[in-house]
């Protein structure tokens, strides 16, 4: 029987969690920036907004992300995979901790009924608006981009060695290529400077990250293919 468990959707697992304090400390530092020199409040991403959808989705984007590195790190004694495994974990359970803190600071809840992507395709139209009384709702039955389903876990969690390898960078190309598009996504439609910035990183870095996945791939599929 698979060890591993669905985790609830949406709502951040104790892989994102490690950074919580970090990222609510950080938060704390820079409150002030929700506030101009006068003491006046300034604008702040809302319920609805493509600023908090792509900080929820992202978080569980990146969590997958940080679920699958642990598997393929008690897999493989490869070097090279497990660090590039480090790497990919640390990086994004970071970012995942800084995303958490925004919705902090906006002063939004970390989990949301609204339909994952709802924020990609229909800005805005996670909330309803019936006087003094906001409700969210799903809208779709999308699916965040690049996700392994939970048959892909269960197979990655029996794996071991080279196997394990292949699968874990085969799922991590289409998870970063995911990733990728929901970033270039967000700085599409996001105003926020802070989220803007987080999203080019994401863009740039997955971008980068994924010619080193698909080389090391092809690597281990010829060497697997040759024996």
């Amino acid at each position: 029987m698979s060890k591993i468990a669905a985790a609830p959707r949406r709502v951040p697992t104790a892989a994102v969690v490690i950074l919580v304090a970090a990222a609510v400390g950080v938060a704390g530092l820079v409150a002030g920036s929700a506030l101009t020199n006068g003491g006046d409040p300034v604008s702040r991403p809302v319920e609805g907004s493509a600023e908090a959808g792509f900080a929820r989705d992202m978080q569980a984007h990146h969590a997958q992300a940080v679920q699958m590195s642990t598997m393929v790190r008690d897999a493989t004694e490869d070097p090279e995979v497990r660090s590039l495994a480090l790497d990919i974990m640390l990086t994004q359970q970071q970012q995942a901790g800084q995303m958490y803190g925004w919705l902090e600071q906006w002063d939004l809840p970390q989990a949301s009924l609204a339909a994952p992507m709802q924020w990609m395709t229909d800005p805005g139209a996670g909330t309803m608006d019936h006087g003094d009384d906001t409700t969210t709702r799903p809208a779709s039955d999308a699916v965040m981009p690049g996700m392994a389903t939970q048959e892909d876990l269960e197979q990655l969690d029996e794996a071991v060695d080279v196997d394990a390898e292949i699968r874990y960078l085969r799922l991590m190309v289409a998870h970063h290529q995911g990733g990728v598009a929901m970033a270039q996504a967000a700085l599409d439609l996001v105003q926020d400077d802070d989220v803007r910035r987080l999203a080019q990183a994401i863009v740039s870095s997955q971008t980068a990250e994924l010619t080193v996945l698909n080389d090391m791939l092809d690597e281990r599929e010829s060497a697997s293919a040759g024996q």
